[in-house]
């Protein structure tokens, strides 16, 4: 057993050390139920995430910063780095985000998390999920959406497709992994709202909510929370893979998984951008 032990533990390290979440946070414009089936991995291997791609866009009404610097909004930027990310990550979980890796896991609230087991799973753990806060201000009241719309360099909406999107290059049937993927959005005050990418129907007890193929429609399921003039608000951005979810199974192991965000504020009393 001792032999076993020491084998299993050391190909865990090496899997460890070839995972990876890279987040690129770059410069772009904020601009039915069916029953669950339960699809866990059933062999003792990490998930296969391998690449981690994370972009929140920002305009000039809509900023964001890791720190939060009351309503001084010259100290809130439109782009947040690798280096922001892990001076977070380090300073709270003594770790980067070359550290976590995800495995599956469930919620019933989209805060606490657990494993198949009923085990609780904390954030950022080896074998868990990725969870970091950020502060949001704006310069007037506005809603805060998830869009597909993508950004110019100068932070002016295109309409263009190349906004928030989930892919991956691995071939069927890891690219299943795109399916199993969630990420939600905890603004203080506002119900947590869950992102599914790709998503075929209601397959958990937990809403969720997918953006459209074709035009950007701006309404109650995208509104990820709201900000007053000048008041900054934490969120918390947690991504898993959704144990419950019926693609999450073996064959989604040592997937890669690219997840872009992009946001955009809409100004109260109104439905589209700026």
């Amino acid at each position: 057993m001792s032999a076993f032990k020491t084998y299993f533990n050391n190909g865990r390290q090496k899997l460890r050390k070839r995972k990876r979440l890279i987040v690129f946070l770059c410069i772009l414009t904020i601009l039915g139920m069916t029953s669950a089936t339960f699809a866990w991995f059933t062999v003792n291997t990490f998930a296969g995430v391998q690449v981690f791609e994370l972009q929140i866009s920002t305009g000039d009404d809509l900023r964001v910063s890791m720190d939060n610097h009351g309503s001084d909004i010259e100290q809130y930027t439109h782009v947040i780095t690798n280096d922001m990310i892990n001076s977070y990550l380090r300073s709270k979980y003594n770790k980067t985000m070359e550290d976590i890796i995800l495995d599956p896991v469930t919620t019933a609230d989209g805060k606490t998390f657990t494993y198949q087991d009923g085990t609780v799973v904390e954030a950022n753990g080896d074998e868990s999920y990725f969870e970091f806060e950020c502060y949001f201000i704006a310069t007037r009241n506005m809603h805060v959406h998830l869009t597909t719309e993508a950004a110019d360099d100068n932070g002016l909406q295109t309409g263009a497709s190349g906004g928030t999107e989930v892919s991956t290059d691995s071939p069927a049937p890891q690219s299943d992994v795109i399916r199993s993927c969630r990420v939600d959005f905890d603004g203080e005050g506002n119900t947590v709202k869950t992102y599914e990418p790709n998503k075929s129907g209601q397959s958990t007890s937990l809403p969720t909510f997918d953006l459209p193929s074709g035009n950007m429609v701006y309404n109650d399921d995208n509104n990820l929370f709201t900000l007053e003039k000048l008041t900054p608000k934490k969120v918390a951005v947690r991504v898993w893979l959704e144990g419950e979810d019926p693609e999450c199974d073996n064959d989604i192991q040592r997937a890669d998984l690219k997840i872009k965000l992009s946001f955009v504020g809409i100004r109260e009393g109104s439905n589209t951008p700026r």
